[in-house]
This record gives structure tokens, C-alpha cells and sequence, in this order.
């Protein structure tokens, strides 16, 4: 971490730095419920995710962020575990902010394609045009029996289903083009029957007739978000994304996995500069280092060890048992080819522990305030340096922010280290487009059942009439 406390212009060329709000009820650290000034039952407050949505876009950010899951994850007396789900949850953000983007998670493992089509294109309708869909495969049995099954579908398998499940959202976007509701009173034709088409998919996992019945979104996609690193993560990234939320602990990796991640998008035909890598960080924000670290330490001291312990086991495939708090994690690990759920995460951890021989309380430590992304604390300036020194570096395109504590944490972010990077010229000062995908600086996609094709031809005609 460098040290500057001069705020500078950036140079002439530099691109736009791009900030992503990733919000969790309390905060990421598990016990930031536990803070006198935590609302402890933010989880299902509307109010409370309003008031976020409000800061971030006060700060201009470019989204808010919403993980999501379709199991209860970890253990509910550890921290607060319920929530709201995030697509529900962005219609009412939509109608309490103006310009920020809406990003929530779906899984395509336990979802069906046209279902979710339909949800994200309302919500970018709802919110003029600020969705976005964080892509997610779900592992683990205790997910797959919500849903009938006795286990996991093998990784490979979920990638697969997912790029399917991709191609047909797509697809069912595409089914309406832009110009096919008219409206025309005089004449009583209201949408033009050409102009509304079936998809008529039939692959490996789905068979979708379509058109989906809501018109195409204002985005024409709703902005494509990826969150794996795995190798069928980082080859479905480089294929599909446009954003990409990842966890990098040291520079050395985050500039590896970027041009990893860009050099497979280049190799198969598409521009790098269309997909956003941000890592995600945690900053612990203090007037003064001693103020930043006496505030981590606290945290930490909130932990309850035999919870954490549990998850962390969970995590590795082991029995609490053979965990032992003062020591390090023990030898004998199952290697990344044997884990079939978040295998980069688990290789992230043990790496992590094995890097700096952490004991497992010194580990549960570290992974209480981000799950194994990138946490430190410091001053707003010191956060500042980071984010530039990882962005010129070619480590990022952006960061996924994410606050220790919440509204706090996001607070001082927004009213210290925004005016810092703002002053820097790495940031915005004012939003200039009123889309997700304008924040990011990416195109509206083409319509490839209509952009492509003679106009005149027409596929669907049922309850539709054709202009005469």
C-alpha cells in the first residue's frame, strides 16, 4: 500500500474507474451486527436498503449489488442469515433512486430460463433501463435438495446448463424487437405481429417456445454480471460477462487473473474492453491508521469462534473437529480438482492460510470481513492509493466495494474516498448516461433475431395484427 496524500489529477487517456456498492444486511464482516450502532434486523428492512441505494448514488457509483442464494447460507445464529429476495428487492430500490445501477444474483442451477428473462426484463423496464443479472451456478446438496435432487450436478455440468440457460435469456430478449409495440389508436393495431418473434429452442437442457411475453428491455440485456474463477469460470467470463465481481488477494494475482480473463475473451473474438473486472475489497476506513485498525480489531473481537470455525469447516470439506483454533490448518486437503462447488474460493483460502501460515483463529479472522476477497485497514487516503495503484497496475478495471459495516462503512467511503479519486480524476463527478450499461461504457446489444434478418418477414401472428 502506497502512502500519498496528495490528490492529483489523473493523466490525459486514463479510462473511467468503475465502483460497485456490493451491500449484506449489517455489512460483509460477520459480526458487524453486533456494533451498539448496527441495526441488527436490517436484513428485511426496506428502508434500510433504500437508504444504501441512496448513499451509493449520492457517491454516483455506478451500481448496488445484491448476492443471493437459494439455500439458508451458514448458520442463522452466527449473524443475520435471512433475505429478501434481490430481484423483488431492486423494484422497490428502482422507484427510490434515479440513476444507479441494480444488480442482483440468480442462480441458473435452480432457475428456468424464460422465468428469470421475464423478471430481469421488468425490472429493467421498472427501472428505465438500470438492470443487471449477477450469473451464478449453485453448489452444494444442501441446495439441490430445496429442489428435489440428493446432490450437486457435477461443476463442468452447471457450466454448461448455464451457458445454455444464457443463450436463451438472450434469445427470449430478442424476441420483440425494439420498434414492435406501434400504439397506433387510429387503426387498432397496437403491436406489429413481424415484429414479435418465437424463439423456438431446443437444446440440451431447455425447450422454450417463446416470445417472451414482456417487451425487450430498455438495455436490450440487462447488464451481464459473472462471479467465478474457476477455469469454466473464468472460459463462461470470458464468453458471456461484462462485468466480472472476482477475489484477489495480492496484486501478482489480480493482474493474473485480468489478462487471464481478457486474452480468453480476445481468443475467442471478443473485445477485452468490453468486460469490467473488479475485484472485490473490504476497507476498514478510519481517520488515522490506529483509529482504522482499533475499529478491525473490534470486529474480530465480536467474533464467535465455534461458528465460525463450523462455516470455515464447511468450507473445506472437513469435520470441525479437525480444526484446531491455535493451529494451522491441518495437511491432507482435498486439491481444487476434487472440490465440485466454489473451487477458486477454496483455493483462494487455502492459500491464503498456507501463504501466511495463519493458525484457523488467525484465518477465521481474516475471512470474518470478506469470505476471502482482499480486506485491509487503513485511512481514506491510504484506500485511495490502493484502488489507484491496483488499477494502474492492470489489476483492475474497477472495484466491487465492499462495506465491513453498513450504512457506516459505505458512508465514509462515499463522503472520503470518492472526493479523493473524484479530485484524482479517476471518477466520475456526475453521472452522464441514464442506463447500467451507460455507467460502464458498454454498447446496447443488437438484436440477433431482428437486426439480422428482412424485416418483412414475420414469425408470430397470434393476438397480433399487422399494420396495413
Amino acid at each position: 500500500m502506497t502512502h500519498t496524500s496528495e490528490n492529483r489529477p489523473a493523466e490525459p487517456g486514463r479510462k473511467p474507474l468503475h465502483l460497485n456498492a456490493f451491500l449484506m444486511s449489517t455489512g460483509h464482516h460477520e459480526a458487524s451486527w453486533r456494533l451498539p450502532e448496527s441495526p441488527a434486523r436490517a436484513n428485511a428492512d426496506i428502508e434500510h436498503y433504500k437508504n444504501l441505494a441512496r448513499i451509493a448514488e449520492r457517491g454516483k457509483l455506478d451500481s448496488v449489488f445484491f448476492a443471493d442464494s437459494p439455500v439458508l447460507m451458514g448458520d442463522p445464529g452466527r449473524r443475520p442469515a435471512a433475505k429478501l429476495e434481490p430481484t423483488a428487492l431492486l423494484t422497490a430500490l428502482a422507484g427510490a433512486t434515479e440513476h444507479i445501477g441494480l444488480i442482483a444474483t440468480a442462480s441458473t442451477s435452480y432457475n428456468e430460463p424464460y422465468n428469470l428473462a421475464r423478471r430481469f426484463a421488468s425490472v429493467d423496464h421498472v427501472s428505465g433501463g438500470r438492470a443487471g443479472w449477477n450469473i451464478v451456478t449453485t453448489a452444494g446438496a444442501d441446495a439441490a435438495r430445496n429442489f428435489g435432487l440428493d446432490d450437486t450436478p457435477l461443476h463442468h455440468d452447471r457450466y454448461r446448463r448455464a451457458a445454455e440457460f444464457v443463450e436463451v435469456a438472450t434469445k427470449l430478449w430478442d424476441s420483440w424487437a425494439d420498434d414492435a409495440v406501434v400504439a397506433d389508436k387510429e387503426n387498432g393495431v397496437h403491436a406489429l405481429a413481424s415484429r414479435v418473434r418465437r424463439i423456438d429452442h431446443n437444446g440440451e437442457f431447455f425447450r422454450v417456445d417463446g416470445p417472451l411475453n414482456v417487451g425487450r428491455p430498455p438495455q436490450g440485456y440487462p447488464l451481464l454480471v459473472q462471479a467465478g474463477s474457476s477455469e469454466d469460470g473464468k472460459d463462461f467470463a470470458a464468453r458471456y460477462a461484462e462485468a466480472v465481481f472476482t477475489a484477489q488477494q495480492t496484486l501478482e494475482e489480480g493482474v493474473a487473473f485480468y489478462k487471464d480473463v481478457k486474452q480468453r475473451a480476445e481468443t475467442i473474438g471478443r473485445n477485452p474492453e468490453g468486460i469490467k473486472i473488479l475485484p472485490g475489497i473490504v476497507p476498514v476506513i478510519g481517520a488515522t491508521e490506529k483509529e482504522a485498525q482499533e475499529l478491525d480489531d473490534e470486529l474480530d473481537r465480536l467474533i464467535v469462534p465455534e461458528y465460525a470455525k463450523r462455516q470455515l469447516a464447511k468450507t473445506l470439506r472437513l469435520d470441525p473437529d479437525a480444526l484446531a483454533l491455535d493451529e494451522e490448518l491441518p495437511d491432507g486437503l482435498p486439491d481444487e480438482d476434487e472440490i465440485e462447488g466454489a473451487k477458486s474460493r477454496y483455493t483462494l483460502i487455502v492459500e491464503l492460510a498456507r501463504r501466511e501460515r495463519l493458525t484457523v483463529r488467525r484465518l477465521i479472522g481474516r475471512l470474518g470481513g470478506g469470505r476471502g476477497h482482499r480486506t485491509f485497514a487503513g485511512t481514506a487516503v491510504q484506500v485511495a492509493d490502493t484502488i489507484e495503484h491496483w488499477y494502474d497496475s492492470g489489476a483492475a478495471d474497477g472495484f466491487n466495494i465492499m462495506p465491513a459495516v453498513l450504512p457506516s462503512g459505505l458512508e465514509v467511503f462515499v463522503d472520503q474516498v470518492v472526493p479523493i479519486l473524484q479530485e484524482r480524476g479517476l471518477f466520475r463527478t456526475e453521472y452522464t448516461g441514464s442506463t447500467l450499461r451507460g455507467h460502464y461504457g458498454l454498447p446496447r446489444p443488437a438484436n440477433r433475431l431482428f437486426d439480422t434478418v428482412d424485416r418483412s418477414e414475420g414469425h408470430f401472428g397470434i393476438g397480433l395484427a399487422e399494420a396495413g
